[in-house]
């Protein structure tokens, strides 16, 4: 199997663990998470598109309080991540610590530091049974953390860069199918294709792609369960993170004839060394990853189902930002290009009593929003760390306190919107980019050079106001 557990463990394996500790709580709410990492908010038909298919993503949300305007309070992965388990604001990356041996080196991008807990933690100490399903490799790396406070875990190994296969067993074919302008190791790159294919090299049916094993295992976890109770599962879907390889039918969903070399995943930055055609490809391949995620999200919907579980389980559902896929010229996730594809996500919350189902908040949601919403629908006291807001107070009729402007962190360049403009640009103020959103909502047109009143004020209120004096520098 290509997902190997850490644990060495197959869904037999890892649910005779969780029967061996079960939960000490009387029975109550369960609570499910689920994050979709790099899932961009307008590939999903609940969002307006019309053209992708995500029935079920769809199916949810019509169950769900939506939010409109949700964004991660930093990115990429592991900052965006940091911030769901904690409930603590990353950014402005203040005592940016990263481990030995990493090499990712972006602002915030480190472990959860010791002193903060995790809300597996909080969720143990009251008595829950804690699990968590996730094949996403930056979370496994020897030097983190983010299974702290779970009872069980089960790690699929394989994706992108992780190092679980001899490089030398990439078989030829792979490589000689794929497009790739970049010899570093770099997303995109020959090392990071050569590695990946290594670890998928016996994939032989749907089922050993990513997602489907992950949620194929979650749903492992919740026959065992639901035998006791309550429970808090956090389920990590990597994809649609790069790179977008699934079954030729979810890519064909999308793109007809097609015969070139396959852009599974971007080079960061300008999208001018892709032609028209290699660009599409690549949108079609995206989509299609997505679609296969949403079919595999919706067995394990069904089996909540099966198992009688929505009507006593609180369920979010997030992704920590997109991709972008040549919009302004530009793919992948570059930090200077902040982007509505980038940094817009979904947010969707299903009360179990279908309070709020198929309303919507414009409220600016995030990610530090998470852990309060869930101490706040349980009725449980939140800890001092905690900075976000509890958006469960909106099935009753209530509201957060109002936020008139939202800001987020991207290594060292910060994103800023109110109800008229957003602005991004670097931490230190310069190179900012404008845009009135009302009247410009494609960001075609960048009124920094014309307005740069708004742009400083936008910077000094906003971003130094927010991030409470002078941004650090690295």
């Amino acid at each position: 199997m290509v997902g190997a557990s850490l644990l060495g463990a197959t869904g037999c394996d890892l649910t005779e663990r969780i029967r061996s500790t079960p939960p000490r709580g009387e029975p109550g709410t369960n609570v499910v998470l689920m994050i979709i990492d790099s899932l961009r908010k307008d590939h999903i038909g609940a969002y307006g598109n019309d053209r992708i298919r995500t029935p079920n993503l769809d199916a949810l949300a019509r169950d769900s309080l939506r939010f409109t305007r949700a964004y991660p309070e930093s990115i990429p992965t592991i900052c965006a991540r940091r911030a769901i388990h904690t409930g603590k604001r990353t950014w402005p990356f203040r005592d940016w610590d990263p481990p030995e041996g990493e090499t990712v080196m972006l602002q915030g991008w480190q472990p959860i530091p010791n002193e903060q807990t995790t809300l597996a933690e909080m969720m143990r100490a009251v008595g829950y049974g804690t699990y968590f399903v996730t094949d996403n490799l930056q979370q496994y790396k020897p030097s983190y953390n983010f299974h702290r406070g779970f009872d069980a875990f089960d790690f699929f190994r394989g994706q992108t860069t992780d190092r679980y296969r001899p490089i030398w067993t990439c078989p030829p074919a792979d490589i000689q199918r794929t497009l790739i302008s970049d010899a570093t190791s770099s997303t995109g790159g020959l090392p990071y294709f050569r590695q990946y294919f290594a670890n998928v090299a016996d994939r032989q049916t749907e089922e050993d792609w990513f997602a489907p094993q992950v949620f194929t295992r979650a749903s492992e976890v919740l026959e065992t369960v639901s035998e006791g109770g309550p429970f808090f599962l956090t389920v990590d879907v990597y994809d649609p993170h790069e790179p977008w390889d699934p079954p030729e039918e979810y890519a064909n969903l999308y793109s007809d004839g097609y015969d070139g070399l396959e852009p599974f995943a971007p080079v960061y930055g300008p999208s001018d060394y892709l032609t028209e055609e290699q660009l599409k490809r690549m949108n079609a391949l995206y989509a299609g990853e997505t679609t296969m995620m949403d079919r595999w999200l919706g067995r394990f919907m069904d089996k909540m189902e099966e198992l009688n579980l929505f009507e006593n389980t609180l369920l979010l559902l997030l992704s920590d930002h997109g991709i972008l896929l040549g919009e302004h010229g530009v793919v992948g996730k570059p930090h200077s290009a902040l982007y509505p594809g980038l940094i817009d996500i979904p947010f969707l919350i299903r009360h179990p009593e279908g309070k709020g189902a198929g309303e919507t908040s414009d409220h600016y949601a995030s990610t530090h929003d998470v852990v309060p919403t869930i101490l706040g629908f349980l009725g449980l006291d939140r800890p001092e760390q905690v900075e976000g807001q509890d958006l469960s107070v909106f099935f009753d009729g209530g509201e957060p306190e109002a936020r008139d402007h939202f800001t987020l962190g991207y290594d060292d360049h910060v994103w800023t919107r109110d109800d008229r403009y957003v602005r991004f640009g670097r931490n230190d103020g310069t190179e900012a980019k404008l845009f009135d959103i009302q009247a410009d909502p494609e960001f075609e047109n960048d009124l920094a050079g014309q307005r740069p009143d708004v742009a400083k004020r936008m910077f000094d209120d906003y971003v130094l106001g927010d991030a409470g004096g002078p941004l650090p520098r690295y």
